[in-house]
């Protein structure tokens, strides 16, 4: 079985990597250090599942593993998480992940995890039982952040929120993405005024409290 490992931590890499390669039959084929090049290494190596750090720079987990899912819908996908939070796991079960930890927990569920996800079968742990049962009680509820709907904004759209939170000028968007500054600014503007914003202030709380970077 393949696995690919991303976290923008080295400590944390090499620590997953130690104990997945001491399963036998199992290979590390791959650390990204952010959801962008996890979504590219995962498109390139094709592993079996992909352990996701649900904050990194660039591209964050959940978005990472949108993208991922798109292209390898067989791929199973592990989210590693701090937070334990109704919206969060909500928004991590829509984005495909089909297994979910808490990071205090990786010494002692990771195994059992990903040997769970490698026959397809779901692992969730703590809060998420839970959250799962609430959504076949009540389907088509819409999780909502502080400002508004996440789902109100496009997948571009989502990564720019981020790319902008994290600092980055409508220049260095462009290259990271590979568009016009044009086209960045045409987004900035239609993301500004879906979510009623009036400043990157506004964006970086937004996108603190829903997760998309980390405080």
């Amino acid at each position: 079985m393949k696995i690919l490992i991303a976290d923008d931590h080295e400590l944390v890499r090499k620590g997953l990597r130690t104990v997945l390669e001491n399963q036998p039959g199992w290979t590390v084929c791959g650390e990204a250090v952010n959801g962008r090049q996890a979504v590219e290494l995962a498109t390139q190596l094709e592993p079996d599942v992909i352990v996701l750090d649900v904050s990194m720079p660039e591209l964050n987990g959940l978005e990472a593993t949108r993208q991922i899912r798109k292209s390898l819908p067989k791929a199973e996908v592990l989210i590693l998480t701090m937070h334990e939070s109704d919206q969060l796991v909500s928004e991590v079960l829509a984005a495909g992940a089909h297994g979910y930890i808490l990071k205090a927990d990786t010494s002692r569920l990771l195994v059992s995890a990903i040997e769970s996800l490698s026959r397809h079968k779901p692992f969730f742990t703590g809060i998420v039982s839970e959250v799962v049962l609430n959504g076949y009680l009540n389907p088509g509820k819409i999780v909502q952040g502080d400002t508004g709907p996440v789902q109100h904004l496009t997948t571009r759209e989502r990564e720019i929120v981020q790319l902008l939170a994290e600092g980055k000028t409508s220049k260095e968007v462009a290259v990271t993405l590979g568009v016009s500054i044009k086209t960045v600014d045409a987004h900035r503007a239609n993301i500004m005024h879906k979510l009623n914003f009036h400043s990157v202030t506004d964006l970086v709380r937004y996108a603190i409290r829903n997760k998309i970077i980390e405080a």
